[in-house]
């Protein structure tokens, strides 16, 4: 079979309850014999919450720290999906954008050429290697 990229918005994991549907539909689409990759909001509310938390923590916040704060409710998502996954038999891992260089093609509809999943450093040891 093909390649299929999955999306599910807060409100469809919501909760572990919630994230265990979305890991069934995840499952039926693996077991039909597709690649799947399976992007998630963050769960329902949290990216509010999160925003809220910044404004509170400081009006004139620094726009790198908002970012990663404010991501961070994605990451929760995707790495309790992946538990879940694997908890269900599906070899599953959470991977963040930067991580994951999709490459597509320029006409529409846009389809994804290759997706490398080889570790690559992070953003942090990247700049940290190119400090004086």
């Amino acid at each position: 079979m093909g390649r299929l990229v999955m999306k599910f918005g807060g409100t469809s994991v919501a909760n572990i309850d919630r994230i265990r549907n979305v890991a069934q539909h995840v499952k039926r689409e693996v077991d039909a014999g597709h690649e799947v990759a399976v992007v998630v909001s963050a769960m329902s509310g949290k990216t509010n919450e999160l925003v809220a938390w910044c404004t509170e923590a400081s009006p004139m916040h620094d726009a790198r720290e908002y970012d990663a704060v404010v991501a961070s409710g994605e990451q929760v998502t995707s790495g309790l999906l992946s538990i879940v996954l694997q908890g269900i038999g599906i070899q599953a891992r959470s991977w963040q954008g930067w991580q994951i260089p999709i490459k597509t093609r320029m006409r529409m509809p846009r389809r994804a050429s290759s997706i490398s999943t080889a570790p690559r450093s992070s953003p942090a040891s990247r700049s940290a290697r190119k400090s004086p």
